[in-house]
């Protein structure tokens, strides 16, 4: 029985009406965090779905203007030795988010729900408990007053297959293309149904999932920062008044000499500038 998906990827924005609505999100996005840090809110958005879905690719546009100080990015390596013999969830409740912050996780918890289970990196005792764990987990999150957000990006296998090849072509993302994802490929139904058996679990009331359609990664981004602002009860914060200050008349200082100090050479000057063409020289205006 074929596996294929027959469904086909909607034409998604124009390249204007995207980076349009995308600022306009994005402003929001800073107006939102505003608001969390001045109530003390903590926020949890946890991004998970198949192998080159768009995950990484929308939360890079969440996070692009935040204030890094107060929002960061999880995505943990593998478990070092020592994070093998503590309880499971231990290290990623290490990073969960103080008052004021807001914590995305690239792949969370779930890894045991899924990559673990397929490929057999965890025993089938270890499976179950987390299926039984991780609801009464979820549960203390949010009664305690953690925000918690589940998206899952679904992708087609036309469309993740389009962008392997892609990424073996293209050396500055490469890096992204491992053993590992490739047997997601392979193991494409196993995925499905582990996938299945999660939700069946784990969509609970109090943390439901939400399903991001992801073949146009356009439409995906937007969708998802759209969506992220509609769960987050912010109001606008009024920042402070500032204005600049006059600045103050040259004193007696003396900068000194140019020669005394090392200066990263100007590689920016051999490019072709404003004005000239590919076959003038370097840095020359016409």
């Amino acid at each position: 029985m074929s596996h294929r998906s027959t469904k086909k990827p909607k034409d998604g924005p124009t390249k204007k009406s995207y980076e349009r609505e995308l600022k306009r999100l994005q402003i929001e996005l800073v107006e939102m965090q505003q608001w969390v840090v001045a109530s003390g809110g903590r926020i949890l958005v946890i991004f998970e779905g198949r192998d080159a879905a768009g995950k990484g690719g929308a939360i890079k546009r969440v996070m692009q203007y935040l204030n890094p100080r107060s929002a960061r990015v999880v995505a943990l390596p593998q478990p070092s030795e020592r994070e093998k013999g503590q309880w499971y969830f231990q290290r990623y409740l290490e990073r969960l988010p103080a008052a004021g912050e807001i914590v995305l996780m690239d792949r969370s918890w779930y890894n045991r729900a899924g990559v673990e289970h397929v490929l057999g990196y965890c025993t089938p005792e270890q499976y179950e408990r987390f299926l039984h764990q991780v609801p009464i987990v979820e549960r203390l999150l949010v009664e305690d007053g953690i925000t918690l957000i589940k998206y899952w990006f679904s992708v087609s296998d036309e469309e993740q297959q389009k962008r392997f090849a892609s990424r073996l072509k293209d050396p500055m993302r490469r890096w992204k293309l491992s053993k590992t994802d490739l047997l997601s490929i392979t193991e494409w139904e196993k995925y499905s149904r582990a996938k299945d058996d999660m939700f069946t679990v784990t969509d609970i009331p109090e943390a439901p999932w939400w399903t991001i359609e992801s073949d146009v990664k356009k439409s995906a981004r937007i969708n998802a920062i759209s969506h992220l602002l509609s769960q987050i009860p912010y109001e606008t914060v009024k920042p402070k008044k500032i204005s600049l200050p006059d600045r103050p008349s040259a004193d007696d200082y003396e900068r000194p000499a140019r020669e005394l100090y090392r200066y990263v050479p100007d590689r920016a000057a051999e490019l072709p500038t404003k004005g000239t063409t590919k076959n003038s020289a370097p840095g020359r205006a016409l």
